[in-house]
C-alpha cells in the first residue's frame, strides 16, 4: 500500500462548505473546501486525535436583528467547537487557522476586517491557540483544509488575474519551520 506524505498529492474526497455551514471530519481522505471573500473560515483541528473542521460565516454578529444563525460568527464558532468536543478532540489540544476577511467592496465598509477581529477574539477568549491566518487583503480566496492533519493550501483569486500560480512556503512565526499552508 502507498503512503502519502502530502494530504493533497493522494486521491481524495473534496467536500464543500458554504456559507453558513460547519463541518467535522475524521477520515483522512477528505479535504473541506470553501471560497471566501470578505467571510471568515475557522479551521480547527485536534492533530493528535486526527479531527478537524471548517466553518464559514458571513458576519461576525447579528447586530440589531439578534438572529442567531449560522451565518455569524459567535454561533458558527460555538457549533464547530462543540461538535469536534463531543467527536472527541480535546480544547486545550485545538489549534486555530483564519482564513478570508478581504474587503471586497468599498462601500459596504470593512466587513472582512471586522470579521477576522471577531475570530480573533473569539479564539482568545476561548483559549484556543492560531496556528496560522491568511486573512485580510482585497482578494478572494479558495481554501482547502485536511481536517486530520491542519494542512491547508490557499490559492487567491482576483477578478483580474484568475487564480495565481506563483507558489510559496511561509515559516511559522512560533518555530521558524515551514508552516503547514501552501499560499498559491
Amino acid at each position: 500500500m502507498m503512503q502519502w506524505d502530502d494530504p493533497f498529492q493522494r486521491p481524495q474526497d473534496i467536500i464543500p462548505v458554504i456559507q453558513g455551514e460547519y463541518r467535522v471530519i475524521r477520515d483522512g481522505h477528505v479535504v473541506l473546501s470553501t471560497v471566501l471573500g470578505s467571510c471568515v473560515s475557522v479551521a480547527l483541528f485536534d492533530r493528535s486525535v486526527g479531527i478537524g473542521g471548517l466553518n464559514h460565516f458571513l458576519l461576525p454578529d447579528a447586530g440589531q436583528s439578534g438572529s442567531g444563525g449560522m451565518k455569524f460568527g459567535a454561533m458558527a464558532n460555538e457549533l464547530l467547537i462543540n461538535e469536534l468536543l463531543k467527536a472527541g478532540a480535546a480544547r486545550t489540544r485545538l489549534q486555530a487557522k483564519l482564513f478570508g476577511g478581504a474587503s471586497m467592496v468599498a462601500t459596504l465598509g470593512d466587513i472582512g476586517a471586522r470579521n477576522v477581529q471577531f475570530a480573533r477574539d473569539y479564539m482568545r477568549r476561548e483559549g484556543i491557540a492560531i496556528a496560522d491566518e491568511a486573512v485580510g487583503g482585497c482578494s478572494a480566496r479558495r481554501l482547502q483544509f485536511h481536517p486530520v492533519s491542519g494542512r491547508t493550501k490557499v490559492f487567491t483569486v482576483s477578478a483580474v488575474e484568475g487564480v495565481r500560480v506563483a507558489q510559496r512556503e511561509r515559516p511559522t512565526e512560533r518555530d521558524g519551520s515551514k508552516s503547514d499552508i501552501t499560499l498559491f
